[in-house]
């Protein structure tokens, strides 16, 4: 048998032969589950390649082939429907993505600025101005009324500009939210100011919030961008205090800093997302090409009828609510409750996004080791312990170190929290419900600082950590909620 073999393959390939025909079919059977004529064929459908025949191996056999080389990775280039998987981009891939990081964690650099000085430039303020705690807190309301302004606008905004124009549009608001600071207008205006900078303050969030959770490591990603924003908190107050204790200047000169900021984050971050949807591919086109009007007001009713958009804008509410109204009171509770002197606890709220700061930096990738769930529970009853020692221990010294440690615990809880929230909304409801977190979360930090003013001229500024407590016990109550939901499979 081997000897007829071998001749045959002999005569081949000298030519001298044709190849042997096909063997007819030895056995004719019929399945009963599957009938088919005599004729029907069953043969395997021929493959097409996904790489140039020079590169890819592969074994041919009867008029098809198998391709045998290493399966090929998923990219943001495959085909990706409603329901289909890509893969995550990373901070290097593309390229830009980390310019784009930067002007994320610069945008949000700019937000720490913005929102932490006020709590060292109050008492400058109500000197001014010759007003109390009670109006002094309508700046916070101001704020949170620009971020609730923009909540609706966020996806309507970007699906007609993109994110590049829609972030220059937010850096301009900002601009002109900071010229009738500087010139330290009327009060009135000064709330209208807050106003317009809470409104491109909330575009960034939502937009950066986005960008950075769907990148590979998305919450060390975030860690970042909003270490980004502690680091802005901490040096913020430090600055503010010595432009008006220091120099000697009017408590409005600060603002040229926030303003200089937002001129150079209109150039960087339109530069760095100019080309995103086109380097993002389908990924991104379900995020951007719904068109604006009727699908995104549904986007935006079905983002309040969700249970993770709901349970995490209570939890932001309360956790900036009490993030602002520490580093917003604390200054005014050392001065009447602890006899401090303004130009030296001035620095104490520095302490306190200083915690913050490194919490986000080293706290949060621990976050995504231990899980976000027990990790989030740890840090909230740390931060209430710590919290309590604040107002019950008598002594400057000892409230500024818990305090400072209270940011620690505080900090890493934001990242992880929109982690989570991303992974539970789908594509297309990220922005939006992103944008509604964000803006019930501006509420808090004004609702609570306010609600805190009023109160503390009524009856005493020690009403902050009572306030605080409460709101770190919500949190617990929504987080509760939020940590037992499933993942979303898309």
């Amino acid at each position: 048998m081997e000897s007829a073999v071998f001749k045959t393959l002999v005569q081949v390939e000298s030519g001298q032969s044709k190849l042997p025909a096909r063997p007819e079919r030895a056995v004719s059977r019929t399945y009963p589950a599957a009938p088919h004529a005599e004729e029907d064929r069953i043969e395997l459908q021929h493959f097409s390649p996904t790489r140039s025949s020079a590169t890819t191996p592969r074994t041919e056999a009867a008029g098809f082939y198998v391709d045998v080389s290493r399966p090929r990775t998923p990219s943001q280039s495959d085909e990706v429907g409603t329901d289909g998987v890509g893969a995550l981009q990373s901070v290097w891939d593309p390229y830009m993505n980390r310019f784009r990081l930067a002007a994320c964690c610069l945008m949000n650099f700019l937000s720490g600025l913005n929102d932490s000085a006020p709590g060292a430039l109050i008492p400058f303020m109500e000197t001014y101005y010759n007003i109390g705690y009670a109006i002094v807190s309508l700046i916070f309301i101001g704020n949170a009324i620009g971020f609730i302004t923009a909540a609706p606008c966020i996806d309507t905004l970007r699906a007609r500009l993109g994110r590049a124009k829609t972030l220059a549009l937010s850096q301009i608001l900002m601009a002109l939210a900071y010229v009738p600071i500087v010139c330290t207008a009327p009060f009135p205006v000064i709330v209208v100011s807050f106003f317009l900078a809470g409104f491109g303050l909330s575009l960034n969030l939502a937009i950066g919030n986005v960008f950075c959770a769907n990148l590979a490591n998305g919450t060390t990603m975030l860690g970042l961008m909003h270490g980004s924003y502690g680091v802005g908190g901490t040096i913020g107050p430090l600055i503010a205090t010595a432009i008006v204790t220091a120099a000697n200047q009017v408590w409005s000169r600060y603002y040229l800093l926030t303003l200089a900021f937002a001129a150079f984050n209109l150039g960087f971050a339109t530069w760095s997302f100019w080309d995103y949807e086109k380097e993002a591919g389908p990924d991104a086109s379900l995020l951007h090409d719904s068109p604006p009007g009727t699908r995104q007001v549904s986007a935006i009713l079905a983002a309040f009828k969700s249970k993770i958009v709901l349970l995490g804008a209570l939890f932001i509410f309360s956790y900036q609510g009490a993030e602002v109204s520490i580093s917003g009171w604390v200054i005014s509770f050392l001065i009447s409750s602890r006899n401090g002197s303004p130009s030296a606890v001035g620095y104490v709220t520095s302490g306190f996004w200083g915690g913050i700061t490194l919490g986000r930096f080293v706290l949060s990738p621990l976050g995504s080791k231990m899980g976000e769930r027990s990790f989030v529970y740890a840090c909230v009853v740390g931060a209430t312990v710590f919290e309590l020692l604040v107002w019950w221990v008598p002594n400057i010294m000892g409230d500024a170190v818990s305090l400072a440690i209270v940011g620690l615990l505080l900090g890493p809880v934001y990242p992880c929290a929109a982690a989570v929230f991303t992974r539970n909304l789908s594509r297309q409801e990220q922005v939006s419900g992103l944008g509604i977190i964000s803006a019930f979360g501006s509420s808090g930090g004004a609702v609570a600082p306010f609600t805190t003013g009023i109160l503390a001229q009524a009856v005493g500024t020690f009403v902050l950590h009572p306030i605080a407590i409460g709101l770190f016990t919500v949190m617990l109550g929504c987080w509760y909620g939020i940590s037992v939901m499933r993942k979303r499979t898309e």
